[in-house]
């Protein structure tokens, strides 16, 4: 269905390119009393993609959410990535989606049928998921935003952080970069239909699919790489672990149309605002062109695992995962604290 109104026009920034910069967010939480629950696993301060509570010795709840503009035209398609995109932070903790709620604001003039197929598109990856929709809010506002809230369920001791990466780990990578290049490009009709609905069919594929090969290997530490970029929440991974991350660059899956659109200047807001965040503790070594670090700080929509394990483990784990995930990839590796807590190399 093509959708007589362009989603994309009601909206001045499109999916997680519109995510409030990692520095901004550290600086708006601060100094906020938070009470002390020692069943309380992970909280927002450890800048983790969900709280985690602990229930029992078996069971943890996961919560997130997430919502953003529309990146896409065809309101399924939006409903699917949207979705997608808010169930990942289960399954980057580990977890598995139960629970969801509707989070959605729509402009007055939006008809019926368009909003209907933004929330099918929702009902039918939350039904891959196999968690269910019970409700949700909707208030009419200027842009259309649409995502969920998400409760799942992880075993406490199984429970991935992105905060355990250890010297020694492999980092892999489960999607290929460069989305947010590629739809801004697109805004202006220089990428491919051909490319953009294999960029569609990308956002909307779940992460539980990697997630389910990931559980059965020791996974250290784990994250979805979304709006923050590969560097963002590589240095969020690499702070939170006290390592350093050396990505090695010649080995990254991105989408090579990117590059071309990031040397013509097709480089989201959001990149420049993740470079801000981020650039301070990245150590460049060798030639490493503007354009691919302009890719490594690209903002992705509903993007890939990325996780630390041993690397003894890392060649079976990439074959069973590319049984599931084609383009998954060896990226770099963990070291003992360096000067920096990032190397490209």
């Amino acid at each position: 269905m093509e959708n007589e109104v362009k989603l994309t026009k009601l909206a001045s920034c499109a999916g997680c390119g519109a995510k409030v910069g990692a520095g901004t967010l550290v600086k708006l939480l601060e100094g906020f009393r938070t009470h002390y629950d020692p069943k309380l696993l992970v909280g927002y301060d450890k800048s983790d993609d969900a709280s985690v509570y602990k229930v029992s010795d078996e069971l943890a709840l996961v919560q997130t959410t997430d919502f953003f503009p529309p990146l896409v035209d065809n309101p399924y398609t939006y409903g699917q990535i949207a979705a997608a995109n808010a169930l990942s932070d289960i399954y980057a903790m580990g977890g598995e989606p139960k629970l969801a709620l509707n989070i959605m604001s729509i402009p007055e003039k939006l008809d019926k049928e368009t909003v209907q197929e933004i929330l099918r598109g929702g009902y039918a990856k939350a039904y891959e998921a196999g968690a269910i929709i019970t409700g949700g809010h909707t208030i009419h506002t200027a842009e259309l935003i649409y995502g969920l809230a998400v409760t799942g369920f992880v075993h406490p001791e199984r429970l991935w952080k992105n905060c355990g990466a250890q010297p020694g780990d492999v980092l892999l990578l489960t999607k290929p970069l460069g989305v947010g290049i590629l739809t801004t490009a697109a805004k202006a009709g220089l990428v491919e239909q051909e490319l953009l609905e294999r960029l569609y069919v990308q956002m909307s594929t779940l992460n539980k699919y990697a997630r389910d090969v990931l559980v059965k290997y020791p996974v250290h530490s784990c994250t979805d790489v979304t709006g923050f970029g590969l560097l963002g929440h590589s240095l969020e991974m690499a702070q939170g672990s006290e390592v350093t991350l050396h990505i090695k660059t010649k080995s990254l899956n991105y989408h090579k149309a990117a590059y071309e659109m990031a040397e013509m200047g097709f480089v989201p807001a959001g990149a420049y605002r993740n470079r801000d965040f981020a650039e301070a503790s990245v150590e460049v070594r060798g030639e490493v062109s503007r354009a691919l670090q302009d890719i490594c700080y690209d903002p992705q929509t509903s993007g890939g695992l990325y996780c630390a394990l041993p690397e003894t483990e890392a060649e079976s784990c990439l074959k069973e995962l590319r049984e599931v995930a084609a383009e998954a990839t060896v990226i770099g590796y963990v070291t003992a604290k360096e000067d920096k807590y990032i190397v490209l190399e």
